[in-house]
């Protein structure tokens, strides 16, 4: 979003929520910056400034204002969608990989120098790399702080921080307090049950249709790893520093998040996981505006506006989802799936790093158990469908040799299927591989790598919905009327699902 006084300011005025996460307020004469929907006096003009991130405001010496809580806003929409190196640069922030890797990983997996990724961050967000990840470890560190009685010292770890000293003058910088008051002023608020548990709010831009995802999510659902029950949808998760468990109910204005993690350095990477999985951070106004102008749409989006569209939280999962759901319907996909996750697989070597988070296979069967607490684990690694017998694949010769094929990609590194990866890249790596088609690579491309203008014209359900709106229901023909929905094509994709 270009930072056009005018019209941040009138959304300040106006305490518009939309816009939260868009710009941040900085109040020169009280020394704090807000979220544009902060309940407190407009400011005068003279002593407003606006900022692109939260990193930038507390780069210019400003604190985060203890009404409104502007370090829990939503995501923008901007970088969430954006596939540019800034977008992804973002993604992998959040993600915590200057925290595991420092700036240079950062650089190394976008393919910069550290010096051009800084100059590029710097202009577009205010901030460089490590003031970015500075101000999303201030975060976690007060969720840390207000959610669980964990000692100073663990929380300050556990955030990212690289000594205590650090953590305490971060945190009397960004808030003004010392983290000892941040905890008096949690008041008698009782920290969750359980070693490891947190419970938070996940911020989210009204409308959001809730239903709609627990709907989605439901009817997918693999045993052991996935459930929806009671309106809250729970599943087990495969984190950079071990595994974790995670229950989301949607309520007004936030999704209520319980995180039960094997070790606490993983709380921002399963938030931003969680944030993905739900898209939370999307512009429904936006996206509804542009649909909405299409007669054939436009009472679909009336009954249901924030259509939202499901992600994931594992790129290499929603690939063999993907493959394994090729011209099969979602129950047989889903049968197949779950043969997979129930067999056995022959001992490995326990050194063997899973994926790129740096947790052995033996650190995870220890962590994970038989299911850990609830009973749900992650899904299967990219070394454990490699070391899958025939007989557990139970699908075809060549789609097993497709999903084999796919995970020797992973594990040898020619292949990455983590946040933050270039989306048309990552497609043609997939387009190469065998037993991997457009429709394949392009569902990956909307609900592993966030592009948020895919339509799956060839898709069987996507057509049926189109023809029940009265739509072409050829590939070319709706093909070409939805150059119409552009950028928003992924979210008439999951209208036109639902239509059929």
């Amino acid at each position: 979003m270009e930072m056009d006084f005018e019209r941040c300011y009138r959304a300040v005025d106006s305490r518009d929520q939309r816009f939260d996460g868009w710009f941040f307020t900085g109040v020169t004469s009280t020394g704090i910056y807000c979220r544009p929907s902060c309940p407190a006096i407009t400011p005068k003009r003279q002593n407003v400034r606006f900022f692109p991130s939260a990193a930038a405001a507390q780069g210019a010496g400003l604190r985060a204002c203890r009404r409104c809580r502007p370090d829990a806003t939503p995501g923008s929409p901007l970088w969430d969608i954006r596939a540019d190196v800034v977008g992804r640069a973002m993604r992998l922030i959040s993600d915590g990989v200057v925290d595991r890797d420092g700036v240079p990983g950062l650089a190394s997996r976008l393919g910069y120098t550290e010096r051009h990724l800084h100059r590029m961050l710097s202009a577009e967000m205010g901030a460089g790399p490590l003031a970015l990840a500075r101000a999303q470890r201030a975060q976690t560190a007060r969720i840390l702080i207000e959610t669980t009685d964990l000692a100073m010292a663990e929380i300050a770890f556990a955030a990212g921080f690289g000594s205590v000293r650090q953590f305490n003058d971060t945190l009397r910088e960004v808030y003004a307090s010392a983290p000892s008051d941040l905890r008096t002023a949690r008041g008698h608020q009782q920290a969750p049950a359980g070693a490891g548990t947190i419970a938070l709010r996940l911020a989210y831009r009204p409308p959001l249709h809730a239903q709609a995802l627990l709907d989605f999510l439901a009817v997918r659902a693999l045993p052991g790893v996935e459930e929806v029950r009671d309106g809250t949808y729970h599943r087990g998760l495969r984190l950079p520093h071990g595994t974790g468990q995670v229950a989301l109910t949607p309520a007004d204005g936030h999704v209520a998040a319980t995180l039960r993690l094997a070790d606490l350095r993983d709380l921002a990477p399963a938030v931003a996981r969680c944030r993905r999985l739900l898209d939370l951070d999307a512009d429904p106004v936006a996206i509804d505006a542009t649909l909405a102008a299409d007669p054939a749409l436009a009472p679909a989006v009336a009954a249901e506006p924030g259509i939202r569209v499901p992600r994931a939280v594992d790129g290499f999962e929603m690939a063999v989802r993907a493959i394994i759901g090729q011209q099969v319907s979602v129950l047989s996909a889903k049968t197949t799936l779950t043969r997979l996750l129930t067999t056995p697989t022959p001992q490995v070597d326990h050194d063997v790093v899973v994926n790129d988070t740096g947790v052995s296979r033996q650190q995870l069967h220890d962590q994970q158990g038989e299911g850990g607490p609830g009973g749900l684990r992650g899904f299967l690694g990219a070394e454990e469908v490699l070391a899958l017998p025939d007989s557990g694949f139970g699908m075809p010769v060549g789609r097993r040799e497709s999903l084999r094929g796919l995970a020797r990609a992973v594990v040898d590194g020619s292949l990455d299927l983590a946040a933050g990866v270039d989306r048309e890249e990552t497609v043609r790596r997939l387009l190469a591989l065998p037993g991997i088609g457009p429709w394949t690579a392009n569902y990956l491309a909307m609900r592993a790598f966030g592009d948020p203008d895919v339509l799956l014209s060839t898709d069987l359900a996507v057509r049926r919905g189109a023809a029940a709106l009265g739509l072409p229901d050829t590939p070319t023909t709706l093909d070409g009327y939805a150059d119409r929905w552009r950028p928003w094509r992924s979210y008439a994709t999951i209208r036109l699902w639902r239509a059929a």
